[in-house]
């Protein structure tokens, strides 16, 4: 797996990164929400410079200009319900790609313990394509990884895949690398030292659905 920290260069993207975090601005969701749209905007143009590209003739007023074309099939796909806005800065760039949406959920038991559960997929032909899995928060991997498998079972074996991700901890950009496929390209933000016994990411920035869409029950 190659793995990309984008924070580890000084860009407008620490901006956005410090705003998300801090908790005096995490008061206004929909700065929050445009935040995490931002991030992915910034992520996907970094992650663009990886694709294959293929040269196309566009015709213009004047002449005729040669420009070289993404020449990749892009499918989007993104864990409802936190990873919607992150998700909509990519599509604010790959305007053309598909997208596909997993619900998954943790079902806490009383040890203390939890399981992944995924109920609904909405996903096309992955098959060939390459597949960008965005998802705000890397915490313990596992709910990426069943997402990742679920729409291979759906939709088919993408020929590339690139997990994006506003903050990761350490356990969770392992635990990706061990489960994903060698070939993946992670792309992160930021990467925190920490998690949590009720896996949350610390420092991290909280609970990224709720502080974009409200507290659930």
């Amino acid at each position: 797996m190659t793995i990309h920290i984008l924070n580890e260069q000084n860009t407008i993207l620490n901006t956005f990164l410090a705003e998300l975090r801090d908790k005096n601005i995490q008061q206004d969701p929909m700065r929050f929400r445009r935040n995490l749209e931002r991030i992915g905007e910034i992520t996907a143009y970094e992650l663009s410079k990886e694709l294959n590209y293929a040269p196309k003739v566009v015709e213009t007023p004047l002449g005729e200009a040669e420009v070289q074309f993404i020449d990749d099939h892009i499918v989007v796909a993104t864990i409802l319900r936190a990873g919607l806005p992150f998700h909509q800065g990519f599509l604010n760039y790959f305007d053309h790609a598909q997208n596909a949406f997993v619900s998954a959920y943790r079902k806490n038991h009383k040890d203390g313990s939890f399981t992944v559960k995924v109920e609904y997929i909405s996903c096309g032909d992955l098959e060939g394509k390459t597949l960008l899995l965005v998802d705000p928060m890397l915490a313990t991997g596992q709910s990426l990884v069943l997402a990742y498998e679920a729409l291979c079972q759906h939709g088919g074996t993408p020929a590339k895949l690139h997990v994006a991700a506003v903050i990761g901890s350490e356990q969770g950009v392992d635990y990706a690398r061990t489960h994903l496929p060698q070939s993946t390209s992670l792309w992160v933000a930021a990467v925190d030292e920490e998690l949590t016994s009720k896996c949350y990411i610390v420092p991290g920035l909280g609970d990224a659905g709720d502080l974009a869409f409200g507290e659930k029950r």
